[in-house]
């Protein structure tokens, strides 16, 4: 809740950075609610994590992964970490040769990256060893995901733009403080596409979730995105919507005769669940999971029309179990 696009936009709306943060998190929290997302146990905020940050900082300092320059910085070493770039597949001799990049006298090496931030007048700051400043963006994450999930947890998500230098710089600053592995599995999603270009402001083709629920079902905007696999990109628009709601219309035909049918309590059907289960194993593949959750109820609905109760009722068991899961909430009583 605190970095140079935060502030820069607090100061041109004339506006604290709280009141800026507490909108968009309070319209954050509205859509995952729209969505049906499941809130997480902790909602870390760089702002309450300060102390913690700071004793990142100097811990790197002390084992000479970074030093403090003399304008108030201070900089990561990140030929120290030698290991850095290795998730993005990018060695810093090839970045030497073939990139350009701002001379800082500064800096020990034109690719060392910010920890911490001198204060500039008129912006928000904290008392620190090195003076009065913020932390860069990198460290808040290091700092934060150490202190909910300790040195080591398991997943990583992001967009595919943080792999570099975001996500290497979180694990060169993690490393080197804590000497763990920081990350056991990276899942970097797809980008979002509209009319097959990459939905950004600088292209001004961006819409924000609020407009897209003020006219389509929010269950199937959660139903298209599980359509797609996380690592691919992902086409958002009248097409794609219309067609996750004509979807959306056949599980909840399906969900409104079974329960008009009062079909006996029965298990789930193994074979589906472990279907979907398998999917779900294999890198998180939703869309195959999701082709699960329309076998069955295609076999449900055949089940219904031989009026073979006992088998609509382990599918039906099997249908909620799955939805259940991608959480999806069915019926025509839940439509909008």
């Amino acid at each position: 809740d605190v970095d140079d696009k935060i502030i820069k936009r607090a100061a041109e709306n004339g506006e604290s950075c709280d009141n800026l943060t507490e909108r968009f998190i309070a319209a954050m929290h509205e859509d995952e609610r729209a969505l049906n997302v499941l809130p997480p146990s902790q909602e870390p905020r760089a702002t309450a994590h300060m102390q913690a940050i700071i004793d990142m900082v100097q811990n790197l300092i002390d084992k000479d992964y970074a030093y403090a320059a003399e304008n108030g910085d201070v900089y990561y070493r990140v030929e120290k970490f030698a290991t850095y770039g290795a998730l993005s597949n990018r060695k810093l001799e090839d970045m030497r040769a073939g990139a350009r990049v701002d001379v800082n006298d500064i800096k020990e090496n034109p690719f060392d990256f910010v920890l911490w931030k001198a204060a500039k007048p008129g912006e928000i700051s904290w008392a620190s060893p090195w003076g009065e400043g913020r932390p860069g963006w990198h460290i808040e994450c290091s700092a934060m995901s150490t202190c909910c999930l300790g040195n080591t947890f398991d997943i990583h998500g992001g967009g595919p733009d943080l792999k570099f230098p975001h996500h290497e710089n979180e694990i060169a600053q993690s490393e080197g403080a804590t000497g763990h592995k920081y990350v056991n599995y990276w899942m970097h999603a797809g980008a979002v596409r509209v009319n097959k270009e990459k939905m950004s402001k600088s292209l001004s083709n961006f819409t924000t979730l609020a407009d897209l629920l003020g006219h389509w079902d929010p269950r199937a905007l959660r139903l298209l995105v599980l359509q797609t696999h996380y690592r691919h990109t992902m086409e958002i628009g009248a097409d794609a919507l219309d067609g996750a709601v004509a979807a959306l219309g056949r599980l909840d035909a399906f969900t409104d005769r079974s329960a008009a049918a009062e079909l006996p309590d029965a298990p789930p059907d193994t074979e589906v669940v472990n279907r979907f289960r398998d999917a779900m194993d294999d890198d998180l593949s939703t869309p195959a999971a999701v082709a699960v959750l329309f076998d069955a109820v295609r076999d449900a609905n055949r089940a219904l029309d031989d009026a073979d109760t006992s088998r609509a009722g382990e599918l039906a068991a099997a249908i909620e179990t799955v939805t259940g899961a991608l959480g999806l909430v069915l019926g025509r009583a839940h439509r909008p």
